[in-house]
């Protein structure tokens, strides 16, 4: 039986919330409103009415001194609205606060076991809206503002409506389905191209071609038929392998266009080149000539091979440091998107070598102006909608999980509109050893139980490899949008820094865009192989078939290997910390990645093929001089003061004030230098500066540079001034900084600077600083690099 539970503030008190809606219903839809208040909803199935009375009573899911509860609706003094508005979750999209609300009542009740398993609550959100106009008006906030489509439903009423009969009907956001175990198989011997096309479309597989072909010539190798016919398998791919192959090939994973072989044309100079990687040559290439070019002061440890990358800080303590971005999710979901963005980076360091420490976040947005006032593609969110909503969702990731955001950037250009650029960076520090052994290195050994830790799998997050990998469309999928629980990724943090310190796993990465299918066939790399049993992984809800278990990149969620000494005590912690961790297979050396579902192989690949099969792309790249018009500054007719005002107000210059002061920059207490200073406290500082030891001196400094409107003119000079402005902040503060800095980048341009640059950075220093006990390093990319700085 469902029960709502209405949850408003008391009449005295003023409604923060609402008058913050009511803002931006202003604002950003410029529409009349006069006052919105809030009313939260908790629709509990599995109580009973005594219960329903006891949580009331007892004040669970409210605070008795602000807010009144009713198991009737509640309609907000001083009168009935002229709109209400209820906004809810669609079925599977993962309910943050209706999952706190579940636990706090299980603990409130000490409901059994038996009973818990029962219990659901799912949470709303009323919005009591005065001054709108009409429906149409309603309509528009609930759409604009209030709702996205792809993850929540609204409902509503008049004020009429609502005093005719208060409240809206009990609605369980509740996925249907039963556990199955389907396994499709497409005729793939048997399909042309367009079909291979189409298949491709259908399934968000993001497979060229060429990539068809060759899936296509290594199912029909006639001793592999028969092999697969031993194991109960056809000579076609199942689905299962054709979604484990797609999601190990794609762009996101394996970086296709960074590592093709590019046939490159210069007009200007008349020369032609064949490029074999820009990835092997100018980013991986550039960045061993650094490191043989610095010798024995080489401060990598662990580059292109983990995670994140991993460098030496002091002998005590090592960097581990990834940014990566989330533009897709964020552009069809920007709260869900950023917040999963932010969260996924954490995992990142957490993932690397044996496990780093969490120390702060960056970030660096790119979106079109707020203010646009042009018609709207299907599906594109609004600018200003799409800055608030990624704004707020990194705020909570970093927030929620006691991370500090420490340094960051909003760049505006109207070409953003189509899809946001969204980076978020994590910095973790890491102890030299970990049980005996470099805290960077792991491997997977034959044997090993596989363990996933964390949060369960659901349908949210299937595809987020391949569907990042294809340009946004109008039918792009929603499942590859999650909304991350910052607050699980806490709990499983604390367990898995503890389980390190024991040394009770022996390898750990997380549940990357390609969920168990990425975590686990990249683990397998080092033990040979892997058995997996997909009916042991624990399920949100009943109703996923075998792929969508494999890939759901779900969030949360961690995959250790355990040796087998260890499994007992692994099992013991994580049970007493409420951490959830379930043994879903082994880890082998049989050369293939095996996947069960029940009693049936349901995938068995080569492991060879499958991370090492990918067709290398051909692609034809032609440099022509841009034309730049020249423009001669002319003095405007009212004076240089009224110029001032006007590039004052300027969204690439004006205070961003109000975004730095909504991200928590003083927990753990490491922050020296903070992201704003002055006098007032009102003005951005060129970087953020940490202490990681509070015991220690040292300090680490996040700096970053972006300047996107060069790439016009020059990209190699975009990011050489992009490096320019991110170390030039140090001589500034006296800080001993090189004339050169050792950099991973994206640009051939920009690492040819940096190799020229830093041959004489270990003689030239300026004469007023000490040289510093390590090596300055670089973050990856090139926007953010951390190096050690002291502090007195």
């Amino acid at each position: 039986m469902l029960t709502r539970i209405a949850v408003g503030l008391r009449p005295n008190l003023r409604d923060v919330v609402g008058q913050r809606v009511a803002g931006k219903i202003k604002n950003e839809l410029d529409l009349p409103v006069d006052a919105v208040r809030l009313v939260k909803i908790f629709t509990i199935d599995g109580l009973s009415q005594n219960e329903i009375a006891t949580l009331i009573q007892t004040g669970v899911l409210h605070d008795p001194v602000l807010q009144t509860a009713s198991d009737a609706p509640l309609t907000p003094e001083p009168a009935c609205a002229d709109w209400i508005i209820e906004v809810s979750f669609r079925p599977g999209v993962t309910d943050n606060e209706g999952k706190t609300a579940r636990e706090a009542i299980i603990l409130a009740l000490g409901l059994p076991e038996l009973r818990q398993k029962e219990l659901a609550v799912y949470t709303a959100s009323q919005y009591h809206i005065d001054g709108l106009p009409d429906l149409k008006a309603a309509k528009r906030v609930a759409k604009d503002l209030l709702a996205n489509d792809l993850l929540q439903i609204s409902d509503i009423k008049s004020r009429e409506q609502w005093s005719a009969e208060p409240g809206f009907s009990s609605r369980a956001a509740r996925v249907t389905g039963r556990a199955k175990g389907t396994v499709e198989v497409p005729d793939l011997f048997n399909m042309l191209e367009d079909q291979m096309v189409e298949l491709s479309r259908e399934r968000t597989l993001a497979l060229s071609l060429d990539e068809w072909w060759a899936i296509r010539g290594y199912f029909g190798r006639p001793g592999f038929k028969m092999r697969r016919r031993i194991s109960g398998l056809i000579h076609n791919p199942t689905d299962v392998e054709l979604e484990c192959i797609a999601q190990t090939w794609s762009e996101h994973c394996k970086h296709k266009i960074f590592n093709a072989t590019i046939t490159y044309l210069d007009e200007e100079a008349g020369a032609a080149e064949v490029i074999h990687s820009l990835f092997k040559t100018y980013i991986q290439g550039s960045t061993a000539d650094i490191r043989q070019s610095l010798g024995d002061r080489d401060f990598c440890l662990s580059v292109f091979s983990d995670n994140a990358g991993v460098v030496r800080f002091t002998d005590a303590l090592f960097l581990c440091v990834k940014v990566e971005t989330h533009n897709s999710p964020s552009a069809l979901d920007p709260y869900g998107g950023a917040l999963t963005g932010i969260v996924g980076v954490n995992r990142d360091p957490m993932g690397t070598g044996m496990g780093a420490n969490l120390l702060c976040n960056t970030d660096v947005f790119c979106f079109a102006s707020p203010f646009f006032k042009g018609e709207l593609p299907p599906r594109l969110l609004h600018p200003r909608r799409v800055l608030e909503g990624v704004r707020e969702g990194v705020e909570h990731g970093g927030n929620k999980s006691g991370v500090p955001t420490v340094n960051g950037s909003i760049v505006f250009d109207e070409r953003f509109l189509g899809k946001p650029l969204v980076f978020c960076g994590t910095v973790g520090t890491m102890p030299p050893l970990v049980d005996g052994q470099p805290s960077y290195e792991k491997k997977a050994k034959p044997g090993d139980f596989i363990i996933m830790v964390g949060g369960r799998v659901g349908k949210d997050g299937i595809h987020g490899a391949t569907f990042s990998s294809e340009e946004l469309h109008e039918g792009s999928p929603a499942t590859a949008v999650q909304i991350g629980d910052p607050i699980t990724q806490r709990k499983m943090y604390d367990f898995l820094m503890r389980a390190r310190d024991l040394g009770l796993y022996n390898a750990i990465t997380d549940n990357g865009a390609g969920g168990l299918s990425s975590s686990v066939g990249e683990m397998s790399k080092d033990s040979g192989g892997a058995e997996l049993h997909l009916d042991r992984v624990p399920l949100k809800y009943d109703g996923l078939v075998p792929w969508e278990i494999l890939t759901s990149e779900a969030q949360e969620r961690m995959t250790l290997a355990v040796p087998s000494s260890k499994y007992a005590a692994f099992m013991t912690l994580a049970r007493e910390m409420g951490v959830e961790a379930s043994e879903i297979g082994n880890f082998t050396d049989s050369g293939f990645f095996r996947i069960h579902y029940e009693n049936r192989t349901v995938a068995y690949i080569d492991m060879p093929f499958l991370h090492e099969g990918t067709p290398i792309m051909k692609l034809r790249a032609i440099w022509k001089r841009p034309k730049v018009e020249r423009t001669e500054p002319t003095m405007p007719a009212e004076g240089h003061g009224a110029l001032l005002k006007r590039m004052l107000g300027r969204l690439n210059i004006c205070s961003k004030e109000y975004v730095v002061r909504q991200y928590d920059h003083e927990v753990k207490g490491g922050s020296a230098v903070k992201p704003l200073c002055g006098v007032r406290r009102d003005g951005p500082s060129d970087a953020g500066v940490l202490r990681p030891d509070l015991t220690r001196p040292e300090g680490v400094a996040l700096s970053h540079g972006i300047c996107p409107r060069y790439s016009d003119i020059d990209t190699y000079w975009m990011m050489a001034a992009a490096i320019d402005e991110a170390v030039r902040w140090g001589r500034g503060r006296r800080l001993p900084t090189p004339t050169g800095w050792p950099a991973w980048t994206t640009s051939a341009g920009a690492t040819r600077w940096n190799r020229r640059r830093t041959r004489t950075a270990a003689t030239n220093w300026p004469s007023s600083c000490a040289r510093p006990k390590v090596w300055p390093i670089s973050a990856a990319p090139t926007w953010s690099p951390v190096f050690p700085a002291r502090i007195p």
